[in-house]
Parts: C-alpha cells; sequence; structure tokens
C-alpha cells in the first residue's frame, strides 16, 4: 500500500491559493488527457498541462535539442502561469488527477473530502475482511 500522497493540484485551486484565476481555471477545465511530462530528456520530467509552450518543448525534445535550448524556451514559465495568469505560455504544473478537479473549494472543505472518502474506503475494505 501507499505511505504517502501528493496532491499539491487539488490545492492549487483552494480559495486560499494565492495562484493567478487563469491557472485555476486551466485545472478546472482540464480532461483526464490533458497533462503532459516534458524534460524527460534531460532528466528533469515535469507534468504540466498542455498548451503552447509544452507542444513546443515536446517538438523540440523530439528534435534532439539541447538542454540550454530547452532550458531558454522554459525559463520564467512557471512565474509566467502562477503570477501573470499566461495559461498558453507559462508552465501550468499539474498532477494526472487534473481532469478530476471540477470545483475550487476552501482548504478546510477539501481536507474534510479528502477525510470523509477516506473513511468510506477503509469502512468498505473492512467488510471484505470479516
Amino acid at each position: 500500500g501507499a505511505e504517502a500522497v501528493q496532491i499539491g493540484t487539488r490545492f492549487v485551486v483552494a480559495h486560499e491559493s494565492i495562484v493567478h484565476e487563469n491557472y485555476k481555471k486551466k485545472i478546472l477545465g482540464a480532461k483526464d488527457i490533458d497533462s503532459v511530462v516534458t524534460g524527460r530528456s534531460t532528466g528533469h520530467p515535469v507534468r504540466t498541462l498542455r498548451n503552447k509552450t509544452t507542444r513546443e518543448y515536446l517538438r523540440l525534445e523530439k528534435e534532439g535539442a539541447t538542454f540550454e535550448e530547452l532550458e531558454n524556451l522554459t525559463i520564467g514559465g512557471l512565474r509566467k502561469a502562477v503570477m501573470e495568469g499566461d495559461a498558453d505560455r507559462g508552465s501550468v504544473m499539474a498532477g494526472q488527477i487534473a481532469g478530476l478537479i471540477k470545483k475550487e473549494q476552501s482548504c478546510k472543505e477539501i481536507i474534510e473530502e479528502l477525510m470523509a472518502q477516506a473513511v468510506d474506503v477503509f469502512k468498505e475494505r473492512s467488510s471484505w475482511v470479516r
């Protein structure tokens, strides 16, 4: 079984999150096939939502671009997305779960929902044991 989980993407769209609304909207509008991993060729893989920059990055990566060429394409990309709201040219980092996130909630509501779901799973699994 798992020892831990990463749920950063879920908290990116929390009411308390300071990321730009365009970033949040990109996650809330994502489908299950909208994330992609870039940077495999450099040894620095990053999962982001597809946009103009990821398409360009993947093309360059496939063509054998150097680390410097790829780095130049993405310098400042996270700031563009998080602070400036450029969801087309910025780096909209998000996990595969993005396609399942459809609402903005408070951190408290997210945690309460996660805990309730965990309790339900434990109850269901414990009935299997008996």
